[in-house]
This record gives C-alpha cells, sequence and structure tokens, in this order.
C-alpha cells in the first residue's frame, strides 16, 4: 500500500545491496522519494549524489516525514549525517565496532525524535522495507505524537493555484454553505482548515486558530502537541490533525497504536 500525502518533506535513509558496498548508509532529504531513489540508482548525471553514484542498487528503507518546511528538514538532514557536530547531539555516543552502520544511523534518529526542536515535530518515522525494520530501544522510544507506520508513501502531485482556487470556489457555490472557525467564526478555506476527524464531531477551524487555542496551556512554545478539541472537547494530537488534512491519518490507523487519550474519548463519542 501507497499513501499519498500533501506538503511532502521528508528525510530519508539509503541501504547500499551492492555487494562491495553491502552496507553503507546514505541520509537525504526529499519532497518526491519515489523520483529521488530512482535518481539515486540512475547516478550523478541523472541527479543521484556523488556518494551514492556508482555504488548502487540502493533501497530506501525508512524514511521520517511530516516537516512543516523544506529548511527544517533539511536542518534534520544534516544533524542527522553530522551528529557528533551538532550541539543537540552531543550526548550521543559514537559507533562502536560491534555496531552496523544501519543500527548506529538509526540509534542517531532514535535520540534525535527525543530533543527539541523536532519532539514536538508532528513526525512520522516510516519504514518503507519491513525488512530493515528495527525496533526502538527501550529508553529511546519517541514521544506518543510520533507513529511508525509500514508502506510505501509519494507526494500528491500539486494542481496550478489557479486551478485549486476555481475548483474551491465552485465547490463552495454547489453547497452554498461556507465553513466558519468554531473560534473567531470567521469564513474558512480549505488551504487554513483543520477539522476535528472523532466521530460525530464536525468542528472546523483556522490552523492558526487552533494552535494558539492548544498553545493556552503551553504559553512558551511555538508548536503545539496536543489539545481539546473546542466542540467535542475530547484531547487530539496536533500530529493527527495535520496527518488527517494531509490524507495519510487512515494508513496509521492501521499500522500505530492510537493514543489512549483519544481513543477513550472516541469510545466515549460512540457511546
Amino acid at each position: 500500500m501507497v499513501v499519498e500525502v500533501e506538503s511532502f518533506f521528508g528525510v530519508y535513509m539509503l541501504f547500499c545491496t551492492n555487494p562491495k558496498f553491502k552496507g553503507r548508509i546514505y541520509i537525504g532529504f526529499t519532497v518526491n522519494p519515489e523520483r529521488r531513489i530512482g535518481q539515486h540508482n540512475a547516478g550523478r548525471q541523472k541527479g543521484g549524489a556523488k556518494r551514492t553514484s556508482g555504488k548502487g542498487p540502493w533501497e530506501m528503507v525508512l524514511i521520517i516525514h511530516g516537516f512543516p518546511s523544506d529548511i527544517a528538514a533539511l536542518r534534520f538532514e544534516w544533524a542527522w549525517q553530522h551528529p557528533h557536530y551538532s550541539r543537540r547531539l552531543a550526548h550521543v555516543a559514537r559507533r562502536v565496532r560491534r555496531e552496523s552502520s544501519l543500527q548506529f544511523h538509526w540509534r542517531v534518529a532514535s535520540h534525535m525524535l527525543q530533543v527539541a526542536p523536532w519532539s514536538r515535530l508532528p513526525l512520522t518515522v516510516r519504514w518503507l522495507r519491513p525488512e530493515y525494520h528495527l525496533n526502538f530501544a527501550p529508553a529511546l522510544w519517541p514521544p506518543a505524537h510520533m507513529p511508525v507506520a509500514f508502506g510505501g508513501v509519494r507526494a500528491k502531485k500539486k494542481r496550478p493555484a489557479a486551478e485549486a482556487a476555481c475548483q474551491e470556489q465552485e465547490v463552495e457555490e454547489e453547497d452554498g454553505v461556507k465553513e466558519c472557525c468554531k473560534l473567531c467564526l470567521k469564513t474558512v478555506k480549505s488551504a487554513d482548515k483543520l477539522s476535528c476527524f472523532l466521530p460525530s464531531c464536525d468542528t472546523v477551524c483556522h490552523l492558526i486558530c487552533l494552535a494558539r487555542h492548544f498553545l493556552k496551556s503551553e504559553p512558551g512554545h511555538l508548536l503545539p502537541v496536543e489539545g481539546r478539541c473546542p466542540g467535542c472537547n475530547c484531547s487530539v494530537l496536533w500530529g493527527n490533525l495535520i496527518r488527517h488534512k494531509n490524507g495519510c491519518y487512515g494508513d496509521l490507523e492501521e499500522t500505530a497504536t492510537v493514543p489512549s487519550s483519544q481513543s477513550h474519548c472516541a469510545a466515549e463519542l460512540q457511546l
């Protein structure tokens, strides 16, 4: 199963299967995983990286996605590539002799998901090739809002801005009803909309309005992690709201455990 995601920014891990270089790891950034692995295996002249050219075939085994921008993803990529030069990862021990390159880079990523600023991002850890899957060490399990998923992922094809705006206007005209933000009561356009995905709740809010609402209990932060829906008053994870907006939450329901607070709310609403 391949999941399509909007606004895709991901940092991936490649594993070399060439017997001569087998086990080598490459970390990179992409907005299109399917295209990027093709470029790596086609060589530098086709867009691949210098370090992977002529050493393939490579397999993209893991990707961490859900970054809010390319800058955020590129900073994560650099730190993952250079853990001993990052002040946030000074506590990470160097690779030991008994550790494979895959195990070491996975250990580094596990630490990265636990430290700021990455620990608050709505990231998804996705194993594209389950046969390479490694478990988190007991002390290195990521925050509850970061699920582990399995299977392929691709970026949705973007429509031209004019076409998207025209289609949105057509939908509004057909429905005859404009959705209003639960918090500020102003009209919500699809690009700025977050909606509660829990059963029997049709709450709609502006992304910014809901973020501010969630952050009332954490005034020192810029990005929320969890909060109560202003409609059903259930606790929901910010990351799951973003995944629902981007079209990849349904995939997680089958591959990751829903947090107990959220499942409890869902059960209450079903009664």
